[in-house]
């Protein structure tokens, strides 16, 4: 099982500069590329400082000039805000100016504030469905002089301008959650991203049950790989990790807040929730975010990754947004790099 690093620049208070997390963002990536992670993982959002990140070519490429080992994916572009020969073009210079280290992440989406405000008011199916179109339309673009004429996008013979470094293109990934998802990934030659987000080992067995069964159920194509989603937290004492659920109920209560869009946003952030608030949210609750996250002791997090080993998963991806200060993401990533990745060498 391979390692990859997800992470974003996240502002959660005025007094943060985006600069400096910027800067700080740059260290965490740097250090995961000298230490053994196959992949850098960032995503797209817009209008949100709760997770800044409005284009990740621009990221990658600059992180392409600074690292040397990792590959550079995109975790995830949002299909319904790009058009197909527009996203088509952009990756493909990406993956020649990072001399082929690019892996492209692909999911509809799932903020409604952000669907308002640069989707044209789609909802989670009409995005679904654009992501359907897009993957199967960027890669004839890819190939060159293709012609579209589908649901959402229509235009004549077009050929990507450039196309891509790695041939027949750079590795798509899905993100998946229900089966058809998966079944479409398979069916697409698509490898697969999945997230538990808070809910434990129970879905995460279950996301591998509908990946297997999308696999058996078109064994005349090669398996794709999956990539489990996860947040981690790795530290030494009891205290430590005391405080980490509480830092990550806190992460979940804000991202709760942004998915139901009901709060008032000023300067790209939310309205501060009340202590009582977040109490009252038993499904993110500190109790459930040390269960049902990789929450722990090094020993601790081994086991459980030996689990998701066993059951399959090729990359396990560290979720490092949480909230934290950057010293205590760098101290957990640190306790991962020399603790527990070395259970996992050959």
């Amino acid at each position: 099982m391979q390692f990859s690093l997800f992470v974003h620049m996240e502002r959660i208070n005025r007094d943060q500069t985006q600069k400096q997390l910027y800067d700080e963002f740059i260290e965490l990536c740097t250090l995961a590329d000298r230490s053994g992670f196959s992949t850098i993982w960032t995503g797209e959002h817009h209008g949100m400082n709760f997770t800044i990140a409005p284009n990740p070519f621009i990221n990658l490429v600059d992180l392409a000039r600074r690292t040397e080992n990792v590959r550079l994916g995109t975790g995830t572009i949002v299909a319904p805000f790009w058009h197909p020969i527009k996203l088509a073009g952009e990756a493909a210079m990406t993956d020649i100016v990072t001399d082929g280290r690019l892996d492209i992440g692909i999911a509809r989406g799932a903020y409604s504030f952000e669907y308002e405000r640069i989707g044209e008011g789609v909802d989670a199916w009409g995005a679904g469905q654009k992501l359907r179109e897009i993957i199967p339309a960027i890669k004839g673009l890819w190939q060159g002089d293709y012609e579209h004429d589908g649901d959402n996008w229509s235009f004549p013979k077009t050929t990507s301008a450039p196309k891509p470094l790695q041939q027949p293109h750079p590795p798509i990934w899905v993100a998946a959650r229900d089966p058809n998802s998966h079944d479409f990934a398979v069916v697409n030659g698509c490898n697969v991203q999945v997230t538990p987000l808070w809910l434990g080992d129970e879905e995460i067995e279950s996301l591998m049950d509908r990946f297997n069964t999308a696999c058996t159920d078109h064994p005349q194509i090669p398996r794709p790989k999956i990539m489990l989603l996860n947040h981690t937290y790795v530290a030494e004492t009891e205290e430590e990790l005391v405080q980490g659920a509480k830092d990550l109920s806190r992460f979940y209560c804000y991202f709760g807040a942004w998915f139901k869009n009901e709060r008032p946003i000023e300067q790209g952030l939310i309205q501060a929730l009340t202590e009582d608030e977040m109490a009252k949210i038993e499904m993110y609750s500190p109790a459930n975010m040390r269960a049902n996250n990789v929450v722990g002791t090094p020993d601790e997090v081994i086991n459980k990754l030996k689990h998701y080993e066993s059951l399959g998963y090729d990359e396990y991806s560290f979720w490092i947004d949480s909230g934290m200060s950057y010293e205590k993401k760098r101290r957990s990533l640190e306790l991962f790099i020399n603790e527990v990745m070395p259970a996992f060498k050959a």
